[in-house]
């Protein structure tokens, strides 16, 4: 497989203000991720010859094309769990590759706040009603007795490495001023947050609900200098769906995303990463409860097996640390409108490319990595997409 390694382009990002959004409308948040994006690449709707919408919960194309009116122009909308945004940006790419148009944009966005729920509106049974119904806390909650009992890590020990994790979050998401939330929380506070799938999760290990939009403008490889700002690569966009026997499996133990592992290792071989704590200057993953960051940082090849909790102590990936992780929030802090995550990941590369970054700017970085996790651990969706600011 030759992959689209430096063929395909972003020219310009935008990403709206994510949060409980209540004075603003859906076409609201699609104008202000739009336009930031437009306004990077020196563009009018004008000029974008196709476009790549992503929602977990608008249905149809028309929802973006009603808003931004783009003259008869394809709308493809995607929905693929909460890798909705990066496989809009995906096949946005797959599309510049082929050769097929010039210039396109990939935009994600969600309007959840206004819906009267809390979490996803709706739990979808197996066909057959024979999988558990339970929901996200419960099916990541496993994640904590398997991870402990496995390597040898104490409650106490397991339950602080998780609440660092909490805790640089928010404290990276009070540098953010697009974060939903902007305040950095005690360590005290996080552990004496309440239980809600008692003993393993509190209300603190959890990512946040938001409302949000994000935007990007591909083009080619060849293009993409005749444009205002540096051009951001693609190295890799890989996507693998679950063949959902996990759950039925005995070989698979609860303590590792394996469909993770294989997206990250064929992202890393397409992009040329033989060793990507060393390589990845920033990465965003998808720390939808703390300890599922903890299991990534492992699945992604960032930590030794059983040794992600003790990297999360020592503030291996803080922004002072080794890798930064999540150097926006995450899902934890920046919060999580289902369809612009993947593509709100990626948006903080550019940032941190470009030096805009503000509080939060790292030195200098160069390669960046971006993953997302829809799904159960043991039956999911997971991307991996791998941006640079250089060819080769």
């Amino acid at each position: 497989m030759g992959g689209i390694k430096d063929k395909v382009a972003i020219i310009g990002m935008g990403c709206s203000r994510f949060g409980e959004r209540f004075d603003t409308s859906r076409e609201d948040l699609i104008l202000e991720a739009m336009q930031e994006a437009l306004d990077n690449a020196g563009l009018t709707i004008g000029d974008i010859d196709a476009f790549w919408f992503g929602s977990f919960y608008e249905m149809h194309g028309t929802a973006l094309s009603s808003v931004i009116k783009p003259d008869f122009k394809p709308v493809t909308r995607i929905e693929n769990n909460c890798c909705t945004g990066a496989d809009a940006l995906r096949n946005a790419a797959y599309s510049i590759a082929a050769g097929e148009y010039k210039v396109v944009m990939a935009i994600g966005m969600e309007k959840l706040k206004d819906n009267g729920f809390s979490g996803n509106p709706f739990n979808n049974l197996y066909r057959d009603n024979t999988e558990p119904s339970f929901g996200g806390p419960a099916s990541f909650s496993l994640l904590v007795p398997a991870y402990a009992n496995k390597y040898g890590v104490s409650y106490e020990d397991i339950r602080e490495a998780m609440v660092h994790v909490s805790y640089k979050n928010h404290y990276h998401g009070s540098l953010n001023p697009k974060a939903l939330y902007r305040k950095e929380i005690p360590l005290e506070q996080i552990r004496k947050s309440p239980m809600i799938c008692e003993p393993y999760l509190t209300i603190m290990d959890c990512s946040g609900v938001s409302d949000g939009a994000a935007c990007a403008i591909l083009t080619s490889a060849e293009n993409a200098k005749s444009f205002p700002m540096d051009p951001m690569y693609i190295k890799a966009a890989e996507i693998v769906s679950s063949s959902g026997v996990g759950l039925y499996e005995t070989s698979y133990d609860y303590t590792t995303v394996l469909e993770t592992e294989v997206a990250s290792k064929r992202a890393y071989e397409k992009a040329g990463i033989t060793n990507p704590l060393e390589q990845l200057d920033v990465v965003e993953l998808h720390d939808c409860f703390s300890i599922t960051e903890i299991v990534l940082y492992e699945a992604l090849g960032l930590s030794p097996r059983g040794q992600g909790w003790r990297d999360s102590l020592d503030g291996k990936y803080t922004l002072q640390g080794k890798l930064p992780v999540n150097t926006d929030g995450g899902l934890k802090a920046m919060g999580h409108p289902v369809g612009a995550s993947g593509i709100r990941m990626v948006y903080e590369s550019w940032l941190q490319f470009h030096g805009m970054a503000g509080k939060r700017q790292l030195n200098d970085p160069r390669l960046g990595m971006a993953h997302c996790l829809g799904g159960k651990p043991w039956n999911n969706v997971s991307s991996v997409t791998i941006v640079g600011r250089d060819l080769g």
